[in-house]
């Protein structure tokens, strides 16, 4: 039988344990995170103390994870108005980085680290995206060229997406596939199965090659 507790966390005594547990720079788990409010603790920490901490909460619960925990973290992080119609300051610099992610029914990768049969472009494109950046990809993945980030493009070549009916699928960075994917004037960081571009010829385009699935790792 569960004990439920006549009080939720106080973020005081939260904030307390953080400070006394962890370094400036750590890295802070909840995995039952609730209303958020360990991440409330960390962002209020860090602006005591200068730390840099970062924070991974979990929640289970699609509704709360949304409506409740990000909520909680955005407000804190970049500042609201209070029921009193006062502005409350942010805790992070310039908002901070807060992300919110959503995980997949299902992992992308096999045990044995192969991308499954099933996977689609648009899965994929997530993936490489966020890895690339960081960020959350918000294109609508129906081209090779997922867009560009702090001025360099980055290309998936997956799944058929040139309409490649050969046996690699137009997953294989040749000069032929090169010359017919969108153009992008700078560097390019191109994610395929394999890459038969010499290195004159990637020096040239600034072309970064990674290969799929080895490169994909956050």
């Amino acid at each position: 039988m569960g004990f439920r507790f006549p009080f939720p966390k106080p973020i005081e005594l939260v904030k307390y344990l953080i400070s006394i547990v962890s370094g400036k720079d750590s890295l802070i788990l909840d995995s039952f995170a609730g209303s958020g409010t360990t991440g409330h603790a960390v962002l209020k920490q860090n602006l005591e103390d200068g730390g840099t901490r970062k924070f991974i909460l979990v929640e289970m619960d699609e509704h709360i994870a949304k409506n409740v925990t990000a909520e909680r973290v955005k407000r804190v992080s970049h500042g609201y108005t209070n029921a009193k119609g006062e502005a409350v300051p942010g805790l992070s610099p310039a908002g901070g980085g807060f992300q919110f992610c959503t995980l997949a029914d299902e992992p992308l990768f096999t045990p044995q680290g192969q991308i499954r049969d099933d996977v689609t472009f648009a899965q994929l494109a997530e993936f490489v995206w966020f890895a690339e950046t960081g960020t959350g990809y918000t294109g609508n993945a129906t081209s090779p060229l997922l867009g560009t980030h702090e001025g360099r493009a980055i290309y998936l070549l997956y799944n058929g997406i040139l309409k490649d009916k050969s046996v690699g699928g137009g997953n294989v960075l040749t000069g032929a596939v090169f010359n017919i994917l969108p153009s992008f004037d700078g560097p390019k960081i191109i994610y395929a199965a394999a890459c038969r571009l010499g290195a004159p010829r990637l020096q040239r385009e600034q072309i970064v090659f990674k290969q799929t699935p080895y490169a994909l790792e956050v």
